[in-house]
């Protein structure tokens, strides 16, 4: 019979968290190392302003507490023995630095001994600046810090997800002031405009909550439902994120071609209150527009005490969406904003989800001015755009060794490839100031630490800095919330917050859905595919 790990977290192993090659650093080093002195930054990219996010939730999973057992290292010499033993070319068997690792667990009780300074979650600094350091606290462990790198870097993704989608807020906030709709930003609606629909199409179930999280950090509309299980759990904010009943085409094609009408009346029937989004597209969108909701069911609309989101989720972009605007219009009319622009009633909407970028997202909203519309009139969804496609280079993220000591001696250290000179890594014990009102990183210790930015967060084992989302949300915006400092933060590297609870796993708008099939439905039958792309030939994995 096999075994169900739903509640199992097979990754806590802190020694198997890294790349195989840093097993064999602890040889390498000079003789009689005793620190090694790290940094990480984003030295380049995209976007010039960084929104750095994400470090918390990796302490508190994996660094917080006893980490290292008996049991653990035992399991991890057994790999790595493994491992290294290929056939053609077997290694020695000492690569595997166990005397340490036993160190750490005698001397230290299972805690790593390391400190790690790091800028203050949500806040924004251009690129190319320190955004944490890492070094060891016990000369016996010189080779700890860099070993940590792998997981550690992984900081990259929330942080690139947060500034990505701080960077689409941006443009969103721009077209809403240009076409004279500020009252969506003065009242807060502007935090629904992007919607995160990426659950799905992220790589893992953890990817989904740490990208999705991040999302939030600069909107409040999401339905990655393992993204409200994170900040709660790690951000202390169990009100983060929020849904609205939404269709999608399995409830509303049961119906039948024949009976879209009633499906649709089902859903204003179903939810007589507040937002409802009904994707519209399933046949003929525009005969939806223009016959079912704007003649058939337009009073219902006009009376409802609420909003009718319209969903189009097919069509080419920008077009697509003008189309449905001017088909809507025609039926319910608009309103004219100060700024001249065309805004439809308060009681329908648009939400444009299928093939949203941040470039889409611009070009769409550019086409709605140009033809009159105003920006209210629209939202969005994106998925794998928003929380997917984006990668540890679209920041350029790196985490380079800057400093060691060596018999009690400090020496800065760096690389400067003549084959690359953006690829020059800083030198030195670093401090993150701001001069003048600009941000600048401070190299060869030549920093004030007292007007250092970072703040030591992690210290042998024990988390030193807890702050809550809002406290993060509140940096992003500009503001300077005061440090939280944790009571006594639970050590998390043995639980699976995501895994043990398969009725979470899911995107919020699918807990309306049962209100939504036909009366009468007993079952419902689907399929996965993988309808095109960048390959012709699929190799289906995973699934196990």
């Amino acid at each position: 019979v096999p075994l169900s790990h739903s509640d199992v977290d097979v990754f806590n192993n802190i020694i198997l968290l890294t790349d195989s090659y840093k097993v064999t650093d602890h040889k390498q080093y000079p003789p009689n190392t005793e620190v090694v002195y790290s940094y990480f930054e984003c030295r380049g990219g995209l976007y010039e302003e960084v929104c750095f996010f994400g470090l918390q939730y990796i302490l508190k999973r994996y660094l917080v507490g006893q980490v290292v057992t008996e049991a653990k290292i035992a399991e991890a010499e057994q790999y790595f023995r493994v491992h290294f033993d290929h056939e053609h070319w077997p290694q020695d068997q000492g690569l595997f630095n166990r005397d340490g690792w036993q160190y750490i667990l005698e001397e230290h009780g299972g805690r790593l001994p390391i400190s790690i300074k790091a800028c203050p979650e949500g806040t924004v600094v251009p690129w190319r600046n320190v955004l944490f350091t890492m070094e060891n606290t016990d000369t016996n462990c010189y080779w700890l810090t860099t070993y940590l790198e792998t997981l550690l870097v992984q900081v990259w993704y929330p942080t690139t997800v947060c500034t990505q989608s701080r960077e689409m807020k941006k443009i969103i906030q721009k077209y809403l002031r240009e076409t004279g709709c500020e009252d969506v930003i003065e009242t807060g609606a502007v935090l629904y405009k992007l919607h995160d629909f990426g659950f799905r199409g992220c790589s893992s179930v953890e990817s989904a909550a740490i990208g999705g999280t991040a999302h939030l950090v600069n909107f409040l509309g999401t339905d990655t439902m393992a993204a409200l299980v994170l900040t709660k759990e790690f951000y202390s904010d169990d009100r983060a994120g929020f849904s609205i009943p939404a269709s999608e085409h399995s409830t509303m094609t049961a119906w039948g071609r024949d009976r879209e009408l009633d499906a649709m009346r089902n859903m204003l029937e179903q939810y007589p209150k507040g937002l409802v989004a009904v994707v519209s597209d399933s046949y003929d969108i525009f005969n939806a527009c223009e016959q079912y909701w704007g003649t058939d069911l337009k009073d219902m609309i006009e009376q409802r005490d609420g909003t009718l989101v319209v969903r189009p989720d097919s069509g080419e972009l920008p077009g697509i969406v003008l189309q449905v605007l001017e088909t809507l219009e025609l039926k319910f009319g608009s309103i004219e904003t100060n700024s001249g622009h065309r805004r439809l009633p308060s009681y329908i909407r648009v939400i444009q989800g299928d093939g949203i970028d941040i470039n889409t997202l611009d070009s769409t909203l550019r086409a709605m001015k140009k033809a009159g519309w105003a920006a209210d009139n629209l939202a969005f969804g994106s998925g794998g755009a928003l929380l997917q496609k984006l990668h540890r280079d679209t920041e350029r993220c790196c985490f380079k060794a800057s400093f060691v000591k060596i018999a009690g001696e400090g020496k800065d250290i760096g690389k400067e490839p003549v084959t690359d000179s953006g690829k020059r890594s800083k030198k030195g014990k670093l401090t993150l100031e701001l001069r003048d009102g600009q941000w600048v990183t401070m190299e060869e210790g030549r920093g004030d630490v007292m007007t250092d930015i970072m703040r030591e967060v992690f210290r042998d084992g024990e988390l030193l800095v807890d702050d809550t989302f809002q406290a993060v949300r509140e940096r992003s915006e500009g503001l300077i919330p005061q440090n939280t400092i944790p009571e006594n933060p639970a050590d998390r590297s043995d639980l699976d917050p995501f895994g043990s609870n398969i009725i979470m796993m899911t995107d919020s708008y699918k807990v309306t859905h049962h209100r939504q099939y036909p009366p009468g439905t007993t079952q419902i039958y689907s399929y996965f595919e993988s309808r095109g792309g960048d390959y012709e030939e699929t190799c289906f994995f995973g699934l196990q």
